[in-house]
């Protein structure tokens, strides 16, 4: 057989679906996000605290999304887990208490702390001044759309929230921390 009528067009027809290229939407070049400024200008107030995303799921073909997050109350989210992504945290500012597990972890500015998928985690700012803490969510799963979602209900209900948890790959299986 002829390498030439190997490769005609009909030999290749049933690989068709293959994509010839694997192009994405990456962008080509950097992107700069300003300090207190989120990456499409929609900053956002959740649980006392300021949320500017940083990096976006877009911007990685889903590999991660990093947001900023400026915490003025002592509150935090409910002990939760994510199935389908890890998360890491790093306090850029105050001092925070990070629960992963079983283990409770004391942070300071420069500290951070890995939480697996699967595994259950919550924080609260335990210092008195403003605290700072990044967090990054790796692969960004749907985490982006979450936050666009909770922050459009106003009062939501114990059912509504629920909803929300499961729709974005989460459950809550716990209280919040305290910060004492």
């Amino acid at each position: 057989m002829h390498r030439r009528s190997f490769l005609s067009l009909p030999a290749l027809a049933p690989f068709s679906f293959i994509p010839l290229s694997f192009a994405n939407d990456r962008p080509d070049k950097g992107i700069r996000v300003d300090a207190g400024k989120d990456r499409f200008n929609k900053s956002f107030m959740y649980l006392g605290a300021r949320f500017d995303l940083k990096v976006s799921g877009k911007d990685t073909d889903g590999a991660m999304s990093i947001y900023d997050t400026t915490r003025f109350e002592k509150i935090g989210p409910p002990l939760h887990k994510h199935t389908n992504l890890d998360e890491w945290f790093f306090v850029m500012e105050g001092e925070f208490k990070v629960q992963i597990g079983q283990d409770i972890f004391r942070l300071k500015a420069g500290d951070s702390v890995f939480g697996p998928r699967g595994v259950a985690h919550t924080f609260v700012k335990t210092s008195d001044t403003v605290g700072r803490l990044l967090l990054i969510h790796q692969p960004a799963g749907t985490m982006e759309e979450y936050f666009e979602q909770i922050i459009q209900l106003k009062s939501p209900t114990p059912e509504q929230k629920k909803a929300l948890l499961i729709k974005h790959h989460m459950e809550a299986v716990g209280p919040a921390l305290s910060p004492d």
